[in-house]
């Protein structure tokens, strides 16, 4: 009889299991399942109805160096609950705009199945979560992954309308063929450059000991490409260089973490010294994001496990939260 009125009182004094920031839950950030942002999970991708879909792709077998991308979308999951208290958007003093409010839907999608050692079945897999999102009319945010999963990320709008891509970046990644691979990641920029729906590149970051060599400069130049280092980015300052990219133009946005100075992303197989700080790529996404159509997003080669502190996910996160926020509050304003 005890044991039935302790549960009982237990029972009572416990938080109702309802939704809702005041009535429901607290869950906080370190309860409940990590999907990003602590969003709906969609395990149906035929059923997705999102203005925006995040999507994994755990797959690294085309680093050159040192591994662990394949652990990216994880971390950054985890690192995106920090984001998550359930406010109603998230209030911006500085832009006097609440940003990813009620009125914005997202969902997580989960990760796309990853073969090893076989990468043309990982990319497909890749590329047909991207097309799911695409069909839904979601804006497709995936989340690598070494930098290759652009690859098939691009190759899913195969038959829609023509865009641009702004690649955030400290290498140019613009390898044709090395050895006979040609879908590392080395080679995502010259393998979207080839596309017919692909008008053109503007790579920004690019410094110092680079992936490519000098023919492969001279190419992605020929196959119009323009090509901005971090100093030269911050010698025009962020409203020059967002007037680079086309105006008005459907815009795809790859960012590897590696663009940052590793100062404050370590977390990641190529770091690269004299790279942006977190302000510098923010005030540019926030800039192309008024400007542009953002039609896609992915961000790259996170590897959690060279970054103890948990630093570079956290970057990785609150940049794409922040990203989704300018996109969808541009939208609202248009």
């Amino acid at each position: 009889m005890r044991h039935r009125l302790a549960k009982s009182l237990i029972r009572d004094k416990a938080l109702p299991m309802t939704n809702g920031y005041d009535s429901g839950r607290l869950n906080l950030p370190f309860t409940g399942i990590c999907t990003f942002a602590k969003k709906p999970y969609v395990e149906d991708w035929g059923s997705l109805d999102a203005d925006a879909a995040i999507l994994g792709a755990p797959f690294d077998a085309g680093t050159q160096w040192r591994s662990g991308a394949r652990f990216g979308p994880r971390s950054v999951r985890e690192a995106s609950t920090l984001f998550s208290f359930g406010h109603d958007g998230a209030y911006d003093h500085e832009d006097d705009a609440t940003y990813l409010g009620s009125d914005v839907t997202i969902v997580d999608m989960g990760d796309a199945d990853i073969i090893h050692t076989d990468t043309i079945r990982s990319h497909a897999n890749i590329e047909k979560g991207v097309r799911a999102a695409l069909d839904a009319g979601a804006l497709p945010v995936v989340i690598g992954g070494d930098h290759s999963v652009n690859i098939p990320c691009i190759e899913a709008f195969e038959g829609q309308d023509p865009f641009h891509i702004l690649q955030i970046d400290a290498h140019l990644d613009f390898v044709d063929v090395r050895h006979g691979v040609t879908r590392g990641h080395g080679n995502p920029m010259r393998r979207a450059a080839e596309k017919g729906y692909v008008t053109g590149l503007t790579q920004v970051g690019i410094r110092n000991v680079s992936s490519t060599a000098r023919e492969g400069y001279e190419a992605a130049r020929s196959m119009g490409s323009d090509i901005i280092s971090v100093r030269q980015a911050r010698d025009m300052g962020v409203q020059a260089l967002a007037k680079r990219i086309p105006m008005g133009e459907r815009l795809y946005v790859t960012i590897d973490i590696d663009a940052f100075c590793p100062s404050i992303a370590p977390g990641t197989g190529t770091p690269s010294h004299g790279g942006f700080l977190y302000y510098e790529v923010l005030e540019l996404l926030q800039a192309v994001a008024n400007q542009n159509e953002i039609v896609g997003i992915d961000l790259v080669e996170v590897a959690p496990d060279y970054d103890p502190t948990g630093s570079t996910s956290i970057l990785a996160a609150q940049l794409l939260m922040n990203f989704l926020g300018f996109i969808f509050h541009a939208r609202k304003m248009s």
